[in-house]
């Protein structure tokens, strides 16, 4: 998708040693690779950039994946970037460019329509990454554990993230947990400054049995929930903690959880959405 981090991923390419090749029309990928075998010159490893940019030209790229992948002596790896309709109409905004879809001003609409558009791309995709909430470096993590089994973890991606309810609920969230139902730290002068990420507030939240019992239910639950995301076509769910601030019980619970889920070998990425939110408003 425009906007979701293709020229960040072609860098990444690049770095590794690919010949990266950008918005090349479909019906010449067979063509390039021909020339790219010749003996003299033999190109081992390409990574073609492609999307809606070249027009009508982009119809053929379904046929050529299908092609691609019948042909011996090739392995072919198709790679899907996307992100939130918002986070993409605040990154043209931050870099003020229009959308290349229509030469205009980004907006949601036009970018559901391009979704729509990549859907039968969408699923042909070997692996699917949300740019959502990724920086570069992560990004670059997220490229080296799929294509180079850094991690040798699944394919799905569970994404935790803690926020404050003070400040919003975020938009993102395929499932969302209230966890102001136990004990805030807030309110123990020595722990007040402090946030989930430190452990005298983590045994304060884990000393309650009601905190246990419900970090092992919700890891339970999601690990239930998985397979059936897989079925569907879903390769990343993510999961948020709300708490007052976003300072100390979602922060301590999101940690938790997150751990569940690493140790049985899941992709886990963990943010912390308001966590210095009191500290940078003093």
């Amino acid at each position: 998708m425009s906007g979701a981090g293709r020229s960040r991923a072609a860098n990444w390419f690049e770095d590794q040693g690919y010949y990266c090749v950008d918005n090349m029309p479909p019906a010449l990928i067979d063509t390039f690779l021909d020339m790219a075998a010749i003996e003299s010159g033999r190109i081992e490893q390409v990574a073609f950039v492609a999307d809606l940019r070249s027009g009508s030209f982009f119809d053929k790229l379904s046929r050529v994946i299908d092609d691609l992948r019948s042909r011996n002596g090739i392995e072919l790896t198709v790679l899907y970037l996307e992100a939130s309709a918002a986070e993409i109409v605040r990154r043209y905004n931050e870099v003020r460019r229009n959308h290349p879809l229509t030469g205009a001003e980004a907006s949601p609409e036009v970018i559901m329509s391009e979704a729509e558009q990549l859907t039968g791309i969408r699923h042909k995709a070997d692996y699917i990454i949300d740019t959502t909430n990724l920086k570069t470096a992560e990004l670059n993590i997220e490229l080296d554990k799929l294509i180079f089994g850094g991690s040798g973890s699944s394919n799905f991606a569970v994404n935790i993230s803690s926020f404050g309810f003070k400040y919003g609920i975020p938009s993102e969230a395929d499932v969302m947990f209230d966890v102001r139902f136990i004990p805030n730290p807030y309110y123990v002068k020595s722990l007040k400054k402090l946030t989930g990420n430190n452990k005298k507030v983590r045994d304060f939240v884990f000393r309650h049995e009601i905190a246990r019992q419900f970090v092992d239910s919700v890891h339970d639950l999601i690990a239930s929930m998985v397979q059936g995301y897989i079925h569907e076509g879903k390769y990343h769910l993510n999961i948020a903690f709300g708490c007052t601030g976003g300072h100390h019980r979602s922060v301590a619970v999101a940690n938790a959880v997150a751990e569940l889920f690493k140790k049985d070998g899941m992709r886990v990425r963990v943010t912390h959405r308001d966590m210095d939110l009191q500290a940078r408003r003093k």
